[in-house]
């Protein structure tokens, strides 16, 4: 679906980890004109920053957002940016659940004060899911939430004021729920780059040749991030407003898998250790969804394969290693 170039798409958090991939992908595969609010960092964008309209944006606060909007006037609204860490939201609760709530507020209340007729991807987790029994997967949407972090509660929250602001203002809000996504650029506060840059960084000769790990038993959904933002495209154009849809492969792999596979791809001998530290206060045992309902509404399915895409995650950190070291 190619939209005229004076249609506007309008991506909050475009300099992150998934708001690059998107920035990427519809300026590659669509017509749409491109912006994007940014706070601080633009390296992840540097190379698309000239075809790019780039707007500082403090989403926390309501005047910022409001007049940033006013300029735009998006027709397609990818709200991505948000504290996207659950381990970081043990540590400090407060900010997580004020950033990713109060942001999204702002937008919505903006979009309703201006009179937009934007479509806006309210982007959820996963983690809203939460505590999950075994006879309740694969998760369809209409499993309960029972989330189990402070993050995840951010996430449910901005989930229902998607939800209520379609029910109370008609605004046209497509909720989904995407489970973990993998690839290049992402930070290594993340399960796939953690060990990743270790790896890295023990053939590079800065690391002893020893990995430090958490949880290798959880098993999760891995979906590669360049598939997660095409679905985004298709779901804000082709999905229903007012209704939520999974992101994910169908596929549970466990962490070990998932460490094993990076490692297959060094020569150097690495041992594995377990660090107290990286292990969560709750660990979901297992998750993995059901996505036939955005499959159904849109045709979507992931085309990038697990192995190819820890490959490219791996092969991101040699090339980040080797720049740091030459540089120093």
């Amino acid at each position: 679906m190619k939209k005229g170039k004076s249609s506007k798409a309008l991506i909050t958090g475009i300099a992150g980890f998934a708001g690059s991939h998107l920035a990427e992908y519809l300026l590659n595969q669509t017509d749409l004109k491109v912006y994007g609010f940014i706070r601080r960092r633009e390296e992840n964008i540097a190379h698309i920053r000239d075809e790019l309209v780039l707007f500082r944006c403090d989403l926390r606060n309501y005047e910022s957002v409001a007049r940033a909007l006013s300029e735009v006037k998006p027709d397609l609204i990818f709200h991505l940016a948000a504290q996207p860490s659950v381990s970081a939201s043990w540590s400090d609760p407060w900010s997580t659940l004020e950033n990713n709530i109060c942001s999204q507020l702002n937008i919505l209340q903006a979009v309703v004060n201006l009179g937009l007729k934007a479509r806006i991807l309210v982007v959820g987790s996963n983690e809203e899911y939460g505590l999950v029994g075994e006879d309740e997967l694969p998760i369809k949407e209409a499993n309960p939430l029972r989330p189990t972090s402070p993050y995840a509660v951010s996430k449910v929250a901005q989930d229902m004021l998607g939800l209520q602001y379609h029910l109370s203002h008609g605004l046209q809000t497509i909720r989904v729920r995407p489970f973990n996504h993998i690839g290049p650029r992402q930070s290594e506060k993340f399960v796939a780059p953690a060990f990743a840059k270790q790896i890295a960084e023990i053939e590079a000769g800065i690391r002893p040749p020893i990995v430090k790990v958490g949880n290798l038993e959880a098993r999760r959904d891995f979906t590669d991030v360049r598939d997660i933002v095409r679905a985004y495209y298709l779901v804000l154009t082709e999905g229903k407003p007012g209704e939520v849809y999974n992101i994910g492969s169908g596929v549970p792999r466990s962490i070990r898998e998932l460490l094993n596979t990076l490692l297959s791809f060094s020569e150097v001998e690495i041992e594995v250790e377990q660090d107290p530290s990286l292990l969560r206060p709750l660990d979901v045992p297992v998750s993995y969804c059901d996505y036939s309902k955005l499959r159904e509404c849109t045709g979507w399915e992931p085309t990038i394969p697990f192995e190819e895409s820890l490959k490219d995650v791996l092969n991101y950190w040699r090339m980040r290693v080797k720049s740091q070291k030459s540089s120093h």
